[in-house]
C-alpha cells in the first residue's frame, strides 16, 4: 500500500496517510428510495437515490424538523425512468439556477447543499 509522509509533529514523528485512509474517509453510503422521500439526518453527506418508473419527490424537510448542520451537502441520484422532483419543505427556501428543480433524466445526478437554516442550494443535471 502506497504511503505519504502529510507532516511531522511537535515531537518530531510524522503523521502517516495510507491510500485506504484516503478512500475510506470518501465512501458515500447510498440510501435507495422507490416512494416519495423526505431527508432525513442520515443522508447528510451521503447519496439518496431513486428509482421508479413513476414520478417522485425528494423533500427537504426544515430545520426545526431534520437540523442538518449548515454546510451538509447530499448528493440525489434519479435511476428510474420516473420524474423526480426536489420539493421544499415547509418554510424551506431551495436556490437553483432558472428555478429548475428536476432531475432531467434517468441516470441524473444532482447535489443540495444547505446554506443557512433553511435555505438549500440545488446544482446539477436539472430540467
Amino acid at each position: 500500500m502506497a504511503r505519504k509522509q502529510v507532516g511531522a509533529a511537535a515531537s518530531g514523528s510524522t503523521d502517516v496517510v495510507t491510500v485506504a485512509d484516503i478512500a475510506a474517509a470518501k465512501l458515500v453510503t447510498e440510501s435507495a428510495q422507490t416512494a416519495n422521500y423526505t431527508l432525513v439526518l442520515a443522508d447528510g453527506g451521503n447519496a439518496v437515490s431513486m428509482s421508479n418508473a413513476s414520478a417522485r419527490t425528494i423533500t427537504v424537510p426544515p430545520n426545526s424538523t431534520a437540523a442538518f448542520p449548515v454546510g451538509t451537502v447530499i448528493e440525489l441520484l434519479r435511476l428510474g425512468s420516473g420524474a423526480v422532483t426536489v420539493v421544499a419543505g415547509s418554510g424551506v427556501t431551495i436556490r437553483t439556477a432558472g428555478g429548475l428543480l428536476a432531475l432531467r433524466a434517468q441516470y441524473s445526478a444532482a447535489s443540495i447543499r444547505k446554506r443557512a437554516t433553511n435555505e438549500w442550494v440545488l446544482v446539477g443535471d436539472l430540467a
